[in-house]
């Protein structure tokens, strides 16, 4: 049986911590906990797979302003971790409350821990049963796999394979396309109980997702540990039920080729097979999000609307497409439209990469895609890599001390006053720079009344030297907003 929250807060190691759930959070005491992990990273959330309930002494949170702390749990929520436990005192005397209503509307139990506890006899007692529980699951998820495997080289279909699943896992089993056609199923689902996903792709496509449920007094631990080991198995019957025509195999091995960087002729030769044209211009789409595999199906929806060829792919939490671009600069312009309103999950983004000339420069694209993402710098969902090209080169030929050199000689007063008086006068100077010097423009961005606006010109002005316009000082003075940024 799973270790639920309830029972792992009762455990004298925790217990001894005078712990309490500070949001309601629905069902919050009746969630599993696959692990307990402390961390002060305020970036841990990447590397954590879900289930775990993450012990923190506050010091790092306390340090950062609401929105980060906001982030931080939405973050956490994303992953879909059993709680977050926060040790108050010194560092922390208290969690915030804004944190709280940000985390209670994610979903996310927050534990507050009145006492100082050593975090790793908590993990050393609570693990060490969670070790024992899920050898005893891989033990068993192995029996289900093999069991399945035997049914199905006696030519057992889809419906048999789930019935095998669903005996060895006391769960109600079903296989689902992407677009929601039951392909399969044992046992029957109702209301009740826990409901576990599983992705089964097939050659690096998402084909299916097996659910699995479980009563309220079922373990949802097997069910998950068998669901995984049973993926092969499910993907060797969905072929032989429905193979992969030889496009769509040349598809997913164009964009593989182009994800390792493969060299020019290569990607030319996959090109044709998969009816992708190798000239004219294309752009690279990248999706990181949690639910990159189960986003795939609609991404190509869109992709198809908006381009006359594309080709996609899932890997991991990310999935990658190419779009083949006939009206270039116009089209690209269209997709990147068509992506903001895209409906992705919390915590997704989502960037376009600039028009490479064939399929030929398609890894670039793909490379400075994935920079700009790294760069974290936009603050919506969909990130443009053409709108930081100058960042995207500064970052790769100028190192740090020369960029901050340049800054300060161009712009040091600017950034030092920001400094002292709390003021926004870079940011300031960058919106009205980014709008070609548009007063108007710019004081709608920043909703600031447009005499409010020329008194901050006239402040930045005095302190940089004059009115850069109609200088050869313009464009050194937006380039130093740009570095700034880095």
């Amino acid at each position: 049986m799973p270790v639920l929250l309830s029972a792992a807060l009762d455990y004298e190691s925790l217990k001894s911590a005078d712990p309490r759930l500070l949001n309601h959070v629905p069902d919050a005491l009746a969630r599993p906990v696959r692990w307990v992990h402390s961390s002060e990273v305020l970036d841990i959330a990447p590397l954590l797979s879900g289930g775990e309930l993450l012990l923190s002494g506050g010091q790092a949170l306390a340090a950062v302003g609401e929105e980060r702390q906001a982030e931080y749990v939405r973050e956490l929520a994303a992953r879909g971790i059993a709680a977050l436990a926060l040790e108050t005192g010194p560092a922390l005397p208290e969690v915030p409350a804004g944190m709280l209503e940000v985390a209670e509307a994610a979903g996310l139990p927050v534990i507050e821990l009145r006492r100082v506890v050593p975090f790793v006899g908590v993990m050393q007692e609570i693990n060490s049963l969670l070790v024992s529980e899920s050898v005893e699951h891989l033990q068993r998820g192995d029996q289900a796999s093999h069991a399945m495997a035997a049914e199905l080289a006696h030519g057992g279909g889809l419906d048999q394979l789930l019935t095998v699943l669903a005996e060895r896992t006391g769960a109600s089993a079903r296989l689902v396309s992407p677009s929601g056609l039951t392909l399969g199923a044992a046992g029957s689902f109702n209301d009740g109980g826990s409901v576990t996903t599983v992705d089964v792709p097939v050659r690096g496509v998402l084909a299916a997702r097996l659910e699995l449920q479980t009563p309220d007094d079922g373990d949802t631990g097997l069910a998950r540990v068998a669901g995984e080991r049973s993926v092969d198995i499910l993907g060797l019957a969905l072929l032989q039920r429905m193979p992969p025509g030889l496009k769509e195999l040349a598809g997913i091995e164009l964009m593989r080729a182009i994800n390792s960087g493969s060299q020019q002729w290569q990607l030319q030769q996959l090109g044709p097979a998969s009816g992708f044209p190798i000239g004219g211009d294309v752009a690279a789409v990248v999706i990181r999000s949690t639910g990159a595999g189960h986003l795939r199906p609609a991404v190509d929806a869109l992709l198809r609307e908006c381009v006359p060829h594309s080709a996609s792919y899932a890997n991991n939490a990310e999935l990658i497409a190419l779009a083949s671009l006939g009206e270039g600069a116009v089209a690209r312009a269209t997709l990147l439209e068509a992506l903001r309103g895209f409906d992705v999950p919390s915590g997704s983004v989502i960037a376009v990469g600039p028009l490479a000339r064939g399929v030929g420069e398609a890894p670039w694209s793909l490379a400075e895609a994935r920079r700009a993402l790294d760069l974290g710098l936009s603050a919506g969902v969909v990130v443009d890599a053409d709108t930081l090209a100058v960042e995207l080169l500064a970052a790769d030929a100028l190192d740090p001390a020369t960029r901050e050199g340049f800054v300060q000689r161009q712009l040091g007063a600017v950034v030092e006053h920001d400094r002292l008086k709390k003021s926004e006068l870079m940011r300031t100077l960058a919106v009205w720079l980014d709008s070609g010097c548009n007063t108007a423009q710019a004081a709608r961005e920043l909703h600031l009344e447009r005499q409010s606006l020329h008194h901050r010109l006239q402040r930045i002005f005095e302190l940089c030297g004059g009115d850069p316009r109609g200088t050869g000082r313009l464009a050194a003075l937006h380039l130093a907003t740009r570095l700034a940024r880095l």
